[in-house]
């Protein structure tokens, strides 16, 4: 009998469960986030989110709009192949280079948005100098009370230069330029903020500003005192771009006016314990230095045509640590120029010159007063930057100077061969 009564209760229970399970499930919608370009408010405020991935993603909402997640991933397969001056070559990549999962939606209400990304593959995960792990990415959560401006706290993007703001989804060459990778700032902990001016067809700006830790993605804490103070400007004197086109290259959506983008943006690191400021190894004899960095964009796109300029440099009024010591500050300046032009939306052709300029206090330190890579690139779109096929050939140039044994760069060739999947 008592079996018996078990078994009723059991089977009441399991039924209860299942009706309530099917109940919730029929009051969630489980859509692809483009469908959300029917909700009046919130596609608008995800649109002047920073930082937002390439790709739809799927997105579950229930009926009553209290909470939206929306899941992406990306992954880019790479093979690159360096050669030297003679075209022998020297060293053969293989390798998955991103691979990276993404959330992002709003709960309790549109206003209060959330980010979180994950990066898996050992390009994203290097352990910190601190010994800290190096998976997450972004955790950021923002208040978004208009169109036109937001707060955030948590982990993300520092918004400092074009390059870097710029997802690695949405670049027409297989990877970032040689100046971004020396000088951009990554990401960093702490407060952030922006205004979106919108004035229609005409005139619009943009306002970004952050106060973070300064010493980069997840490194926990700091025991120096310094911060890091980030401010950025950007004029769009013909209005803005169409489909967040500053911050996807090339002129995909093909813009039928000239469109403009003029930006600047500087950065003070103050007590930094990294060499890079947000990035590189730590100083040594837990030295701490001011680090200042600078940058100023520009961006031209027309039916096809499109032409970028970066310029940014860092600042360091003592970038060595005395006699013995290897470890510097790479102070100076580099210059980026690339141009490109889509072909019906399939092929694209795209070239870089990209050149880097130490400060005559480095240079026995770097091997060189100036260093040079100049990329060809083609690029054949099958679904817009969500899956793509990519390759370039660069041409590596140092104009070098007496180096220490061992750290004389060479010149050289680089092809590389990409697959871009995302989701």
């Amino acid at each position: 009998m008592k079996k018996t009564l078990f078994l009723f209760l059991l089977t009441c229970t399991c039924t209860l469960a299942a009706a309530q399970e099917r109940s919730m499930l029929k009051h969630t919608e489980v859509t692809a986030a483009d469908s959300l370009d029917d909700d009046n408010q919130q596609p608008e405020r995800l649109r002047n989110m920073p930082n937002l991935e390439v790709g739809k993603g799927i997105t579950f909402r229930p009926k009553n709009n209290w909470f939206s997640l929306t899941m992406r991933f990306r992954m880019q397969n790479m093979v690159g192949l360096s050669f030297d001056e003679d075209f022998t070559l020297t060293k053969t990549d293989a390798q998955v280079k991103r691979l990276r999962l993404r959330f992002d939606g709003h709960i309790y209400s549109p206003k209060l948005v959330y980010s979180v990304q994950l990066g898996f593959t050992s390009y994203d995960t290097d352990p910190l100098p601190n010994g800290n792990m190096n998976i997450v990415r972004d955790a950021i959560v923002y208040y978004v009370p208009s169109p036109k401006w937001n707060i955030g706290f948590g982990q993300t993007k520092i918004k400092a230069n074009r390059a870097r703001i710029n997802s690695s989804s949405a670049l027409q060459f297989v990877d970032r330029s040689i100046v971004n990778s020396e000088f951009n700032l990554d990401r960093d902990f702490g407060f952030f903020g922006e205004y979106n001016m919108r004035g229609g067809e005409g005139f619009n700006l943009s306002a970004k500003g952050s106060v973070t830790l300064g010493e980069g993605r997840n490194w926990g804490s700091s025991s120096n005192g310094g911060l890091a103070y980030t401010g950025r400007l950007e004029l769009y004197p013909l209005g803005r771009f169409k489909a967040k086109g500053d911050v996807l290259e090339g002129d995909f959506e093909g813009e039928e006016k000239v469109k403009i983008l003029l930006a600047g943006a500087y950065s003070f690191n103050h007590k930094a314990s990294r060499l890079s400021g947000q990035r590189g190894a730590s100083m040594p004899d837990d030295a701490t230095r001011n680090i200042g960095s600078y940058f100023a964009d520009f961006i031209l796109k027309y039916r096809g045509f499109a032409f970028y300029t970066d310029f940014m440099g860092r600042t360091c009024p003592d970038p060595q640590f005395g006699p013995g010591k290897n470890e510097f500050v790479y102070s100076g300046c580099g210059l980026n120029v690339q141009t490109s032009y889509l072909f019906d939306r399939k092929w694209e052709l795209a070239l870089r010159n990209s050149t880097l300029f130490p400060e005559n206090e480095i240079q026995a330190l770097t091997g060189y007063v100036r260093r040079n890579q100049s990329t060809l690139g083609i690029t054949r779109y099958i679904i817009g930057h969500s899956l793509k096929v990519q390759a370039d050939m660069s041409y590596h140039f140092y104009d070098r100077v007496t180096a220490p044994v061992g750290k004389s760069p060479q010149d050289g060739w680089e092809i590389r061969f990409s697959l871009e999947l995302g989701l």
